[in-house]
């Protein structure tokens, strides 16, 4: 028994040492390496200042902004998750619900069929920085009249920053949120 239990606590100590700091320390130096940043990931600035991150997703409630989409942990980055609540759960129906209402309200011009799920449900990890394109063209009514320009600079605000799919093969062509609302607000 005293032989098993040695055999256990070598393999428990060395799967942690492996698992818990080899292999965190090696991916930390790789990202410091090769990724964006130097593994402190892209900011995005404006006006000489940092205003977020390109791949963590803010919340923009107001008229003036395309809104982003749903997040379950609050674009809280150090807390990154979804609800984990299914689509027969009552209460998230009701969060579904609440959304759709809000999006009507503030978007008279569109119909509930219109409005798509990336603008009412939140990703996995809670802190997508995207929109479909399809639902930031939904919502430039609004923009256009609560910023008085035209629609044409607000679809083109679109154009200027949607990201093609991965290898313009894997996924739908996407709107980075934060990118576009900075250029919303430079173009007075």
């Amino acid at each position: 028994m005293n032989k098993d239990l040695l055999i256990s606590l070598k393999l428990t100590l060395t799967t942690m040492l492996l698992f818990g700091v080899v292999y965190p320390l090696l991916v930390t130096g790789i990202a410091f390496v090769v990724g964006p940043g130097n593994g402190a990931g892209q900011t995005v600035s404006a006006n000489g200042r940092v205003v977020g991150f390109e791949v963590i997703g803010q919340s923009f409630v107001s008229d003036r902004y395309f809104n982003s989409r749903p997040s379950a942990v609050r674009y809280n980055a150090a807390a990154t998750g979804g609800s984990n609540k299914g689509p027969t759960n009552s209460d998230y129906l009701a969060q579904v619900e609440e959304r759709i209402v809000e999006i009507l309200a503030r978007n008279p011009t569109i119909k509930r069929s219109e409005i798509l799920t990336d603008l009412i449900t939140a990703s996995g990890g809670g802190l997508d920085p995207h929109i479909s394109v399809e639902a930031a063209k939904i919502q430039v009514n609004r923009i256009a009249t609560s910023r008085n320009i035209s629609k044409e600079t607000v679809v083109n605000i679109i154009n200027k920053n949607m990201e093609e799919p991965l290898f313009g093969l894997f996924g739908p062509s996407r709107l980075n949120v934060l990118k576009a609302n900075i250029d919303l607000d430079s173009n007075r």
